[in-house]
Order: structure tokens, then sequence, then C-alpha cells
């Protein structure tokens, strides 16, 4: 695939990444959490490894991103720090 493609794709998982970390609303972070699975689907699909992911999508953007919303609407909503 063109380097260009997985360098932007590289910049933005970082920028999830970092965007994770430093939201404060725990809704929002989960959402970006999902947005950084997705990100990480993409990169492993451009690499050639499309069991790998495949699975990070099923997983890591389906399943584990509603079960984190899910768990947030049952407790607090933003962070206490």
């Amino acid at each position: 695939m063109i380097w260009q493609i997985d360098e932007a794709i590289l910049i933005l998982v970082m920028i999830c990444a970092i965007g994770a970390l430093q939201i404060k609303d725990l809704l929002g972070a989960g959402i970006v959490f999902g947005a950084f699975s997705f990100m990480m689907c993409l990169l492993w699909t451009s690499m050639g490894a499309v069991d790998v992911a495949f699975t990070e999508a099923a997983v890591g953007a389906g399943i584990s991103t509603v079960l984190l919303i899910g768990a947030v609407f049952r407790t607090s909503r933003r962070s206490k720090d």
C-alpha cells in the first residue's frame, strides 16, 4: 500500500490514543477508544494481516466499545480527577 496512507493512519492512531487518555468525560473516552480500535483495524489491514484486522474490528472496535459505554452508563459519567 502507499506509505503516505500508512503514515496518515499511524498519526490518527496516535492522536486517538493520546485523546483517549486526556479526555475527562468517560463516554467521550470510550468513543475515542472505539475510534482507536477502528484505526488499528485499518492499520492491520494495510499491513496485510486481514485475520488480525477482522479480530480487532470485532472485538476491539465492536464488543469492547459497547461494553465500555454500557459500563459508563451504569456508573457516573465524569471522572473525579
